[in-house]
C-alpha cells in the first residue's frame, strides 16, 4: 500500500521531548507512523489499533519485519472494541484520521458513502485520547486544516490543549492544505505555531522538508 506524505509528516514531526515509554498509533493503517516512532524514540511499548483487515495484516508483517519488532504490537480492533478495557496509558498517542466532510464529495457516490462510514469521528478519536493520555502525554494529530479550529475547540472540550501546530503547504504559492497539532493536558501561555512548505516545484522538496524527513526515505 502507498505511503503518504501526510503520515510520513506526522511521523516525523510528533514531539517527543517528553521521552516516551509508551505510544498509541489510532488507525494505523499499515503501521508507518508507529514504525517511524519507534525509529526515533526508545519507547518500550508501540501499540497500534487498526479495523482494516487488508492494511490490519501488512502492519503486522511491516512490524514483524522490522529491527524494532520487539516494541511493535498491532491490535485487530475498532476504537470501541480497543476501549472496552483499557488498561494502559500512553505518553504519546498519535493519528492520521481518515476523515469525511462534506467538502470532499465527489462524483462517485458509493465511494463518498465507502470513505463516509471509514471516517473516524473527531469527538471519538479525542475522547479516546483525553482517556488514554498519561498527566504528561502528547496527542498528535495531522489533519486538513479548514478543520483546525473546529478540532482544536474539540480538545478543549476535553482539557485538551494546542502547544505546538505546523500549517502545511504543497508550494509556497498555494492554500494551506493541512494541521500538524500538538496537544497536552495543560494550557501554555505561549503557542508554537510555524508553517511548513514541502515542494519549490514538482519533486524540488524545501530545505525544510528534507531536514524533517531525512531519516526516513532513501532518497529525497
Amino acid at each position: 500500500m502507498k505511503v503518504g506524505t501526510d503520515g510520513v509528516l506526522l511521523g516525523a514531526w510528533c514531539p517527543i521531548d517528553n521521552k516516551p515509554f509508551s505510544v498509541l498509533d489510532i488507525g494505523s493503517g499499515t503501521g508507518l507512523i508507529a514504525l517511524m516512532l519507534a525509529q526515533r524514540s526508545q519507547a518500550e511499548q508501540i501499540d497500534a489499533i487498526e479495523i482494516d483487515d487488508d492494511a490490519y495484516e501488512q502492519a503486522v508483517d511491516n512490524f514483524e519485519n522490522s529491527p524494532w519488532n520487539d516494541r511493535l504490537f498491532c491490535f485487530h480492533a475498532s476504537l470501541d472494541e480497543f476501549m472496552e478495557e483499557p488498561e494502559d496509558e500512553y505518553d504519546i498517542i498519535v493519528s492520521n484520521p481518515p476523515f469525511y466532510s462534506e467538502n470532499f464529495k465527489t462524483d462517485n457516490q458509493s465511494r463518498d458513502l465507502a470513505r463516509f462510514q471509514d471516517a473516524l469521528p473527531f469527538d471519538d478519536l479525542i475522547e479516546v485520547a483525553s482517556v488514554l493520555l498519561s498527566e504528561n502525554g502528547i496527542f498528535a494529530v495531522i489533519i486538513p486544516h479548514k478543520e483546525e479550529e473546529k478540532f482544536i475547540t474539540l480538545c478543549a472540550d476535553f482539557d485538551l490543549y494546542p502547544v505546538k501546530v505546523t500549517r502545511v503547504k504543497g508550494t509556497p504559492d498555494t492554500p494551506i492544505i493541512r494541521s500538524l497539532l500538538a496537544f497536552k493536558r495543560y494550557e501554555l501561555s505561549t503557542l508554537t505555531a510555524d508553517e511548513l512548505v514541502i515542494e519549490i516545484s514538482r519533486h524540488q522538496y524545501t530545505p525544510e522538508y528534507i531536514e524533517l524527513t531525512k531519516d526516513f526515505y532513501l532518497k529525497l
